[in-house]
Formats: C-alpha cells, structure tokens, sequence
C-alpha cells in the first residue's frame, strides 16, 4: 500500500472511530430494565435506579431472580420503593447496597432527588394498597427524565390516581389497575402513549388478546425498554 493510500485509511479509521464513539457512546435514550414483578433498572448511563429492587426473591409465588442480579447492581445507585411487602422489597439485601434508599417513610428526601441527578423530577402520590382489607403505606410515582414522563403504579388496585395523569410515555401498571380503570370506564387513550404491564406471576394467565400495540406484556424477565430523547 503507497503512503497516500495508507494515510487515507488512517484518517477514515479515525472519522470511523470517532462516529462510533459519538454516535453510538452517547445513545441519548433512558433504558429500562424488567428485573421481576415490578422490579426495574433505570438508567440514562450516568445515573442508575432502581424501582421495587431488590426484593425477597419468590416472595408470594411471584417472580424469582438470579443472585447476578444482586451482584450486577451498580455502585451508589439509587433505591426507589412503593412499599414494603417482600416480593417489591428485601431490607436485608438492601442493607448490603450502597445508595441512596427512598420509600413512602421519606418522600421529602426523595421529592429533592432532581438536586443531585440532571434533568431529573420526581412526584409521589399516596395510593390505595389493601390486602384482606389492611391498608398499608404505598406510592406511585411519576419520574420526569430528560423531558419524558413515566408512571410507575406499583401494587395499587386503584386507578384513581392513575386517571388524573396525562401525556405519560409509559405508565407502568399491573392488570388489576387496568381492570378497575375498564370498570370505572377511564380513558386509558388520554392518560399515556404506552402502557407496560408488570407483576404477572408464574400462576398467572394474561394475554394481550387484542394485541393492543400500545400495551406490552413484561413477562420475560431481562426485557429492555428504550425511551429516546
């Protein structure tokens, strides 16, 4: 090969190079991991959270993990519960985390997050979550990231809290929360562009029988969702 040739491909594996560091380093997306149940990984790549994670895994009859899971989490990561009950929370592996750790017993803390994470906004709401007729403390949340606007519902039953949003990109609900919405004849089309539905079990029977494209199933655990922004 002749030194002009040479220098030529030198320059064109630099421009290559330098595209494939740009354009794909930095993928402006939020990606979304489905851990299990309502368990979730959320992450921009600079900040790293973590929704109903980690819990006792098999908790209920619901979904189990791998232990890589707990050893994959990442270092000073951020630890978001709706609530206590042991297949959305495991106090004794989160003890062994590093990180911030939120719930319904500090909402002020957790309102102030947007101080320490960019283009970062959070919302609590108080919502229903009865079992044999107990209530126990639960929020849902709505996380504003990079302009989008996702919902997260946790184990509420009741979609009340649910009707009042709007213009979501992804809300995410189990079926008992889309079931009393039908019920109570809200109008999913104005609340979100997508809904992802959570916390199937393994005894569970759902099916997205009208193959709605605006509702997934998250019965595979591993799943990713993008969110570009």
């Amino acid at each position: 090969m002749c030194k002009s040739n040479t220098l030529k491909f030198v320059i064109l594996n630099f421009s290559l190079t330098l595209f494939l560091t740009i354009g794909y380093g930095q993928t402006n997306a939020i990606t979304i991991k489905f851990i299990g149940n309502c368990g979730l990984y959320l992450t921009d790549g600079t900040s790293n959270i973590y929704v109903d994670f980690p819990y006792k895994s098999g908790a209920h009859h619901y979904m189990e993990y791998d232990r890589s899971e707990i050893d994959s989490v990442k270092n000073h990561a951020v630890f978001i519960f709706t609530h206590r009950h042991a297949d959305h929370y495991s106090k004794r592996l989160l003890k062994k985390l590093d990180g911030q750790k939120f719930g319904p017993w500090n909402i002020d803390e957790l309102e102030k997050l947007g101080e320490s994470i960019p283009d970062f906004e959070i919302r609590a709401f108080k919502t229903q979550h009865k079992v044999f007729g107990i209530s126990f403390k639960h929020d849902s949340y709505l996380i504003t990231w990079h302009g989008k606007r996702i919902y997260l519902s946790g184990d509420t039953e009741n979609a009340d809290t649910l009707a009042t949003q709007k213009d979501l990109d992804w809300a995410f609900v189990p079926v008992w929360l889309l079931m009393d919405a039908m019920e109570k004849k809200i109008n999913l089309g104005g609340i979100a562009k997508m809904f992802a539905v959570y916390h199937i079990g393994p005894r569970d029977q759902i099916t997205n029988d009208g193959a709605d494209p605006k509702i997934k199933l998250l019965n595979k655990q591993g799943e990713r969702i993008a969110i570009s922004y």
